[in-house]
């Protein structure tokens, strides 16, 4: 679901006023991109359910603190980063890194996305299986970088924010989102490079 600003303003104005539907409407636009966010941000899909859930409920709770410096989905995710950051502290000093579970975006595929599909479009199951081995390499690449610098490239490469946006949610300036990108992607391609055995043009 899309919003314009005026039914923006009007959704921020029903959940200031504390309305149930507002926080179901509130849900249903945004959460596909915020588990996303959160699936990225954690490598780990039952995390990543509960976060986002509670997400939703920190938004729904400081809405009057939402100024409308920003677009609503920048502040939303504000909030999703740094309970992602929290989180991994949390769990950091809990010593829990287990191995991660993270399921390749096409065991998420919708239901949808197969209709209309011939048998002749479908892929080879070896060429899905070396897909999900790349993806796999791909996310524990991005798992391995320094945080901040897998923030930034999660929210640029990923969830195609702009460097504005990027800076609102991280609160950093333009400049260090845009050097923490380039040398993210740097890092990213050296540990992809490495875990594959060879280079990438």
């Amino acid at each position: 679901m899309a919003w314009d600003e005026r039914d923006e303003a009007a959704l921020i104005e029903r959940l200031r006023a504390r309305d149930e539907a507002a926080f179901n409407d509130l849900v249903r636009a945004y959460e596909r991109r915020v588990f996303g966010l959160m699936l990225r941000m954690l490598g780990r899909r039952e995390e990543a359910e509960d976060l986002a859930q509670e997400v939703f409920v920190q938004v729904f709770k400081a809405i009057d603190q939402f100024r409308g410096d920003s677009k609503l989905s920048t502040w939303i995710y504000r909030i999703g980063v740094n309970l992602c950051k929290n989180h991994t502290k949390y769990m950091q000093r809990r010593h829990a890194n287990e191995q991660d579970e993270f399921e390749p975006i096409a065991d998420r595929a919708p239901m949808s996305a197969a209709k209309g599909t011939t048998v002749g479009d479908i892929a080879r199951p070896d060429e899905m299986l070396v897909g999900r081995q790349l993806e796999n390499v791909v996310q524990r690449a991005i798992d391995s970088l320094d945080p901040e610098f897998k923030e930034a490239l999660i929210l640029r490469d990923v969830e195609d924010l702009s460097y504005e946006e990027i800076a609102q949610i991280t609160g950093v300036p333009d400049g260090t989102v845009k050097s923490r990108i380039h040398r993210a992607r740097a890092q990213l391609k050296a540990a992809v490079e490495k875990a594959l055995g060879e280079k990438i043009s």
